[in-house]
């Protein structure tokens, strides 16, 4: 099987886990996925993250979060640059998602970070995508 856009498959599968209402999904691990897996953790989107180490080049497995009345704390993923076209923001010109309610995943020079942690240091990128 080839992938031309593992990012958008990260995205999916976790939309997908959160409609079906999954405590948890298992993603085929690789660094960039891990990365924006740490800021969805960092950002309180999900619970947990581990790898799972399956002899080959591993599995992530989130553990997703939901409300009290049971609704998904994802309320949802958009991929923003992808592989057809590339989307690149400077600091100044970030994307704010739902006026700040929201973040962009960012692929930068200095690592992956969201929207605001580019803007606070002064450096763009790649905007994967947006989480609300």
């Amino acid at each position: 099987m080839s992938m031309t856009d593992p990012i958008a498959d990260f995205l999916t599968r976790i939309r997908n886990a959160c409609k079906a209402g999954h405590r948890k999904v298992d993603i085929p691990a690789s660094t960039l996925k891990r990365e924006v897996a740490r800021i969805l953790l960092e950002q309180g989107y999900v619970e947990d993250v581990y790898v799972v180490d399956d002899g080959k080049q591993g599995m992530l497995r989130i553990y997703l979060r939901y409300l009290r009345d049971g609704k998904p704390v994802i309320r949802g993923l958009a991929r923003r640059s992808k592989p057809g076209l590339r989307r690149y923001n400077g600091a100044q010109t970030m994307d704010r998602v739902l006026n700040g309610l929201g973040i962009a995943i960012v692929s930068t020079s200095k690592g992956v970070m969201t929207d605001a942690e580019c803007r606070r240091i002064g450096v763009g990128g790649e905007v994967l995508c947006h989480v609300w």
